[in-house]
């Protein structure tokens, strides 16, 4: 599929986007595709689902991480001061299964459509704030550091990257 040269329906644009990327994706329908990619720490699901009635599209970022019963207060301690470092999009523990998810929704035009810039731009934001701090998630989650402590140090990891 060759990206359109204009504006297009959501789902088509963003399938012609990863198409053309080489990621993984499918559409399950005219309102909803998924798809994956591998991030600087791990692989992603991504999803984009439609709601025609409002010209709202909601993009979701997953990382594999499962928050555990017993860091969970941990993990939402921290999902607080990490939004608070965000512009676009949030995090969030999804209650199916207790996953971690990145969610960002997207006012379209009245048109309903989407450009190809702002499909990069969702997807891009979606993939860079998951890399971002999903260090921060695994010391957490995983290394029994509190929420500060684990922001702090993903935080003077990613300024040390180059």
């Amino acid at each position: 599929m060759e990206i359109p040269a204009s504006d297009a329906a959501p789902v088509e644009m963003l399938t012609a986007l990863f198409e053309a990327r080489g990621w993984t994706c499918e559409a399950q329908s005219p309102g909803e595709m998924s798809g994956e990619v591998q991030g600087s720490w791990t692989r992603y699901q991504l999803r984009a689902i439609l709601r025609e009635e409002d010209r709202v599209l909601q993009f979701l970022c997953l990382p594999d991480v499962r928050v555990p019963e017993d860091r969970r207060d941990a993990a939402i301690e921290l999902l607080a001061m990490v939004n608070e470092q965000m512009w676009l999009g949030h995090f969030d523990i999804w209650s199916q299964g207790d996953v971690l998810v990145y969610r960002h929704g997207l006012l379209l035009g009245d048109d309903g459509l989407l450009s190809l810039a702002q499909a990069q731009s969702m997807v891009e934001t979606a993939i860079d704030e998951c890399d971002r701090f999903y260090p921060a998630f695994q010391f957490v989650l995983w290394g029994g550091k509190d929420a500060k402590e684990a922001l702090d140090a993903a935080m003077v990891d990613a300024l040390g990257e180059a």
